[in-house]
């Protein structure tokens, strides 16, 4: 995979927060490696404010984010995903739509920050706890020397990064 920039689609149910955040985070990358995209199997329609506050907290710009459909992406006029990564579990076990040109896809499960129930307090902690594991992820992911990996040790340090506890 030799590429200036790849493409990389995250993948959850709602496409309310962990997409999002993950989204957020690796197109805001200093590196200028990645162009990022999120969708949902199922999307809300809307973005989780407890979201955009913690991609705000870390300075992400909020402007193009919004909750969309994986059909998005699924069709011929569609950007060539490079990766597809899942960050929840619901995903994960769907049946996902074609990718054309066989992008590498990798499991990183994150609890659901939005199921959290609770004070207020509690629930930006929850958030803050999924946005700094996701950034640990993303962290490592941007570290791999991808244009000199071969596709099969490219997936399994993707595979390995979907592994790292918290």
């Amino acid at each position: 995979m030799k590429h200036d920039t790849y493409n990389v689609l995250f993948l959850c149910t709602g496409n309310s927060a962990r997409s999002i955040m993950a989204e957020a985070m690796l197109n805001a990358a200093e590196h200028g490696q990645f162009n990022t995209y999120s969708a949902g199997s199922h999307p809300t329609g809307k973005v989780h404010p407890l979201a955009l506050e913690q991609i705000a907290a870390i300075g992400h710009p909020l402007d193009q984010l919004r909750s969309k459909s994986w059909d998005e992406f699924a069709g011929a006029d569609a950007p060539h995903m490079d990766f597809v990564i899942t960050v929840c579990d619901k995903a994960a076990g769907e049946v996902c739509p074609f990718w054309p040109g066989q992008p590498l896809t990798a499991h990183w499960g994150f609890a659901d920050p939005a199921a959290v129930e609770g004070t207020d307090a509690e629930k930006r902690a929850a958030f803050a706890k999924v946005c700094r594991e996701i950034k640990m992820r993303l962290d490592i992911f941007q570290s791999l020397p991808i244009d000199k990996l071969e596709k099969l040790a490219l997936k399994r340090e993707l595979d390995r990064i979907g592994t790292i506890a918290p």
